[in-house]
Parts: C-alpha cells; sequence; structure tokens
C-alpha cells in the first residue's frame, strides 16, 4: 500500500512516544510505502474549463531506526512531489490540533479528494463533526453535568449549585487553559472572563470530577473496537490536569468494566461515521472529550503492556482499505 501521512513537520517528532511514527513504523515492516506532507502542502486548481485533483506536494520518506535522525526523505523543499490524493491506497489525517480555520479548510479540501475516490482517515466530514470536547453532547448517559455557554451569569448559577468546578476552553489541547475553582469561587470572575473573552467565546464547565487523582483515562477505539488497555494520565503534585503535555504520568491499565462499556457504546457509533482511530477521554466512570484529529497513546500502551497498538491499527487498515 501507498499511504500518505498529512501531520505536523517531521523534524519534529519525538519518536519515542509519537503515535503517528508507530504506525508509520508498522506500515513500513510490513512493506508499505511512505509519504508525508503538512496541510498546507494540500492544493487544488482548476477554473472555467474544469479542475484537477486534489495534489499533495509530498516526501517520499524511509525510516531509519535511529531514534534522533529516523527518516530520509527522497525530496527536499521546496522540490516536493505532486502526489493526486486519489492515487494513493490511503490518507492519514495526523495533524495535531488546534482545530482552526485552517484545518477546517484542509477538511473541506480533503472531502473533495474523497468526492475523486481517495479513502482519508479519519473521513473530514467526521472530523468537522465532532469538536473534540463538545462531540460528548450527543452522549449525555456517560457524563457528568456539563454547561456549554459563554454566559457568566449561567456559570455562576453552576457553580451555586455544584460547588466545585471545572472550566476549559472549547479548543484547547494537551490540557491548555483548564482551570479548577472550588467551593470558595475565588476568581471564578476573573477566570470567566479570562476564558469567555468578556461574552464573546463559548466555553464548557464541568462539575469537578474527584477520581481525576486515579488519572484522565484515553481509551482507544480503532475501527469501532477499543484497545483492551486505557493510558490513565495521572495528575503529579497539585495539578489538577493528567494531561501528559501538562506533566502528566502515563500508566497503561485493563480497561474496567465501565471503561468497556463507554467505549462498546460509541465504538460503532462512531465508526459507522468514518472515525476509524478515537480516543476517548474518560475519568473515574464519566466520558469527558471525545478526540478525533490525532489521538496518541500508542507507545506507552505498548511499552508497558505488550499489546501492539500500531499493529492493530494497520490491520483494521488494511482490512477497511479491503472492503
Amino acid at each position: 500500500m501507498k499511504l500518505l501521512f498529512i501531520a505536523d513537520p517531521l523534524d519534529g517528532f519525538k519518536t519515542a512516544k509519537d503515535s503517528s511514527f508507530a504506525m508509520m513504523r508498522e506500515a513500513a515492516a510490513r512493506g508499505h510505502e511512505l509519504m508525508a506532507c503538512e496541510p498546507k502542502d494540500l492544493m487544488w486548481r482548476g477554473g472555467a474549463s474544469g479542475g484537477g485533483p486534489v495534489t499533495a506536494f509530498v516526501r517520499d520518506i524511509t525510516l531509519t531506526g535511529d531514534a534522533d535522525d529516523w527518516y530520509r526523505a527522497a525530496q527536499q523543499p521546496p522540490h516536493e512531489r505532486p502526489q493526486p490524493l486519489h492515487a494513493v491506497d490511503a490518507v492519514l489525517m495526523r495533524k495535531d490540533p488546534p482545530f482552526d480555520a485552517e484545518y477546517f479548510y484542509a477538511t473541506h479540501l480533503l472531502e473533495r479528494a474523497e468526492r475523486e475516490g481517495a479513502r482519508v482517515f479519519n473521513r473530514p466530514r467526521a472530523l468537522r463533526d465532532h469538536p473534540e470536547k463538545l462531540a460528548i453532547l450527543e452522549f449525555p448517559q456517560f457524563i457528568t453535568p456539563t454547561l456549554v455557554t459563554r454566559d457568566a451569569s449561567d456559570i455562576r448559577d453552576f457553580h451555586a449549585e455544584h460547588r466545585d468546578i471545572i472550566l476549559k476552553p472549547l479548543d484547547g489541547m494537551g490540557g491548555m487553559g483548564i482551570f479548577r475553582v472550588g467551593e470558595d469561587g475565588l476568581n471564578l470572575g476573573s477566570i470567566t472572563e479570562t476564558l469567555n473573552q468578556f461574552g464573546t467565546r463559548t466555553l464548557m464547565v464541568q462539575r469537578f470530577l474527584p477520581a481525576i487523582t486515579e488519572g484522565d483515562k484515553r481509551i482507544l477505539l480503532i475501527g469501532g473496537e477499543p484497545v483492551p488497555f486505557a493510558l490513565a494520565r495521572i495528575p503529579q503534585g497539585s495539578e489538577v490536569r493528567g494531561n501528559l503535555a501538562a506533566g502528566g504520568k502515563g500508566v497503561a491499565q485493563p480497561l474496567s468494566a465501565r471503561d468497556r462499556e463507554i467505549a462498546e457504546a460509541l465504538g460503532p457509533v462512531l465508526a459507522a461515521r468514518g472515525l476509524h482511530l478515537v480516543g476517548l477521554d474518560v475519568i473515574g466512570d464519566c466520558l469527558t472529550e471525545i478526540n478525533v484529529t490525532s489521538p496518541t497513546g500508542f507507545q506507552e500502551i505498548t511499552q508497558q503492556t505488550g499489546f501492539d497498538v500500531a499493529a492493530r491499527f494497520i490491520d483494521a487498515l488494511e482490512a477497511a482499505l479491503r472492503d
């Protein structure tokens, strides 16, 4: 197979933990050909006489096996090779958040490429339809009390009811911009103004879940099926955030009965929409996020449990391409 990875710059990959790298390594071991580009390398050109295919300016890459100098590219900027997306076997959209305007535009180009015959994972429309924090609203039976608003008075009322709350921006990643306000309400007004920009930006507020001390669990769904181990990201010291980017410690553990209940309820629904790889975030018994852009945790789970997540992913990708 010929696989095109649309990702952040390759030179910024941390290969010891990067899940896209784990996918590439497994694919290369099976003899698949690898290409890479960034979203900025997507292009479509047309006019009154018609249009060409959506094209990416790619580099053909091979892996070296070296942890630092980890790849070789047959092309170097600005001499990347034009590659119509419909002429590769699979396009893997692995650009990290934030889901900004440029990401949005990229999904539209990728959706056009789909109409030309490209196979894109995850599907572009599904990426747009599942904002990672708001997507949980479809599954209220699994979430903690939650408020989505830009109104400060709504937030004050929610705090008065629940006393201990978490506030977070809708476009944050890696734990960025997450605040906890306890029963004393200290700095609630200031935090609200910071996040909602004086009523101009919407944010999410949730009842605080004490089970965060046991970890913010990342549950991976591949082709609608849960990986049997979650990565519990445990806050360290006085930190309330478990995100690895915020200093959390990643500990792999078997799925609990509740984890599996949530995963088995959501997996088939999301897979049917073209979400081949999903990362569910669960604290205690509650679903907190549905990550669809570039879910991670492959290498940590594999290293700690021996379960080869990348192999499971490429197995499922190969099966999907045979359908």
